[in-house]
């Protein structure tokens, strides 16, 4: 059972600005309605400026919670988009190696990057939901699904399954005080959709969102991202894919299908679509280009044979599930339900 929280800011600094207080208020006071302990990381609530300026305190942050015997789960506050800055502190004197412990690790979006340096470092983690994303959410409650594996993470330390929702929302556009309390409207959800290939496959999951993914080998938004991702190898190699599920979702930033294509093949050019069994896909943001995504994955894969699922409730539509990476996951499109097994 998960008692101490520690809430860290390893990309934006977001949570430190006055404009959001009233959000992590309703967020604080939730987690302690669980009977929650919770403490921010020392930099984690300084602002986006200190935060942005300062990737060896975050780094500092992320050590600091691993090394704590009194933290049971490590939350990031949102995602962001140079979280790969960290990567000097972590890695240079094996700092990360050195620092973790068996604690649950729990962010997406860009947190994707650091999901990859917990992988590189042998720790199992958890994908699908952060601080000021959903415990923070301006409605009455968290979305009932989104509750859902939030209550089961913090109860078990772990998640046993995945089934899909049967509602969605939409993005919500306004995040001020008058919006407190108001629900956003649920639309019907149709479910996990098997693009191609056999409904039951298995593997440990791992990936995350696909335009942080893109940023592992195009320099557009960071020159430097892609020359240290290769610096530290911090993308697994095809060898490290065998057997395993890569898991996309696409973020707030709605790529074009022609960036999601461009994504894949860099994705392919690794050799990722020969070594994994199988291809889960999140729901896109108010299903902007979901049939554009669905041909993208079946044309650039170009592997009949290989199951894709598509509609996931994970990443960055609402509602959220969380997923757990490196545990035994055995996918049943035919049934609608993903199992882990320790």
């Amino acid at each position: 059972m998960i008692r101490n929280v520690a809430i860290v800011s390893l990309s934006s600094g977001i949570i430190g600005e006055p404009s959001v207080q009233f959000e992590v208020e309703i967020g604080l006071r939730r987690l302690k309605e669980y009977g929650l302990n919770v403490r921010f990381m020392p930099h984690a609530d300084l602002g986006l400026e200190y935060v942005k300026a300062h990737p060896e305190k975050r780094a500092e942050d992320l050590l600091s919670a691993f090394r704590d015997p009194e933290i049971d789960m490590i939350l990031c506050a949102i995602g962001g988009d140079d979280t790969y800055r960290l990567l000097p502190y972590l890695f240079d004197h094996n700092e990360l190696a050195d620092a973790v412990t068996d604690k649950v690790f729990l962010g997406f979006s860009d947190t994707t990057i650091n999901h990859l340096m917990l992988h590189k470092v042998g720790l199992k983690t958890f994908y699908g939901q952060a601080f000021l994303s959903d415990i923070c959410e301006l409605g009455p409650r968290m979305h009932s699904y989104t509750r859902q594996y939030f209550e089961e993470l913090i109860a078990t330390g772990t998640i046993r399954e995945i089934r899909p929702s049967s509602v969605w929302y939409k993005e919500r556009e306004i995040f001020t005080p008058d919006q407190i309390g108001k629900q956003l409207p649920a639309l019907p959800d149709r479910g996990f959709e098997l693009l191609q290939g056999a409904p039951v496959f298995s593997g440990k999951i791992l990936g995350g969102c696909i335009d942080s993914l893109y940023d592992f080998f195009n320099g557009d938004r960071y020159a430097d991202m892609p020359v240290l991702c290769r610096k530290y190898h911090l993308f697994p190699d095809a060898e490290d894919w065998k057997g395993r599920i890569l898991l996309l979702e696409s973020s707030e930033e709605k790529p074009a299908p022609e960036q999601y294509r461009q994504a894949l093949e860099y994705l392919k050019g690794t050799g990722v679509f020969s070594a994994v069994s199988g291809v889960l896909a999140g729901k896109p943001m108010d299903e902007t280009y979901a049939e554009e995504y669905k041909q993208l994955l079946v044309d650039v894969i170009n592997r009949p044979d290989l199951p894709i699922v598509f509609n996931l409730n994970i990443g960055h539509a609402m509602p959220r599930c969380i997923m757990p990476f490196g545990v035994h996951a055995v996918v049943d499109a035919e049934n609608q339900v993903i199992r882990f097994v320790e």
